[in-house]
């Protein structure tokens, strides 16, 4: 039997709180009906004023491309979906016996220095050194076991409280670590992964460039999504681990661009 409007409205906004973004064909195959359906509904709701249209489909009514929410607010976001990324990331710890690593501002990252801030990654012997732009995550993780912290200056951006500007670049271009744990704000099948703030957006470059081996800790609620800033292209990383499996385009871009996909369960 096919979907009232009513029924219809509350699944498109439903898929659309929990990805992100959506295009109208994804809408057509997921409800069953007509892309031009689905158009007179975004029409309808965009004139509700409970989402905003974009070219191809919708995003939320709040999204913005400098959209950037308190570090408090985005710390409660996704909670549990932040935890099995970050468990995941363990897997890719440089050597416990002098490895080095750059963990990037961020609350999937931080979440991460959380398992490892109590030292249950850390035996007898270990001893990794830690580059961080990030002051919550120099805390953490200063007074941990088999951990050394450096702390990159800067300018402290108080929402995210990173380190940014010429010093923290110009520091991290004298710098090489065995790998780097990266946030971002969006990844996109053609934008690659953008965050809010140029400021920021330069910092999270030079982190990129700092690390052999590169891997980037996103949410599915990122995915699909671009901000304001380019700093990567997909090209430019090893390792994505999310919480759910890229579809469509991005699926199909991050294959093309070898990256390898971690799927948090």
């Amino acid at each position: 039997m096919p979907l009232l409007a009513p029924e219809r409205h509350e699944r498109i906004l439903s898929l659309l709180g929990r990805e992100g973004t959506v295009s109208v064909q994804q809408l057509a195959d997921h409800l069953g009906v007509t892309r031009e359906t689905v158009r007179r509904d975004l029409d309808q709701l965009e004139t509700e004023g409970s989402l905003r249209r974009i070219h191809g489909g919708a995003v939320p009514s709040s999204a913005s491309s400098r959209a950037e929410s308190s570090l408090q607010e985005r710390l409660s976001r996704h909670a549990q979906e932040k935890l099995r990324i970050a468990e995941a990331a363990l897997a890719f710890l440089p050597p416990a016996a002098g490895g080095s690593m750059i963990i990037d501002a961020g609350t999937t990252t931080e979440a991460l220095a959380d398992l490892m801030a109590p030292g249950t990654v850390a035996g007898p012997d270990s001893h990794r050194f830690l580059i961080t732009n990030a002051l919550p995550i120099a805390q953490k993780l200063s007074s941990s076991p088999g951990i050394e912290v450096e702390i990159l200056g800067g300018s402290i951006r108080g929402i995210t409280g990173a380190a940014v500007g010429a010093q923290t670049a110009t520091a991290l271009q004298r710098r090489r670590a065995d790998v780097v744990f990266l946030g971002t704000n969006g990844v996109d099948s053609t934008f690659g992964l953008s965050t809010p703030d140029t400021a920021e957006a330069a910092v999270k470059t030079a982190l990129l460039e700092a690390g052999r081996q590169r891997v980037v800790l996103a949410d599915s609620s990122k995915l699909g999504r671009t901000s304001l800033v380019q700093f990567a292209r997909l090209e430019d990383i090893d390792v994505l681990i999310t919480d759910a499996a890229p579809q469509g385009s991005l699926a199909q871009a991050l294959t093309e661009a070898e990256v390898r996909v971690v799927v948090a369960s």
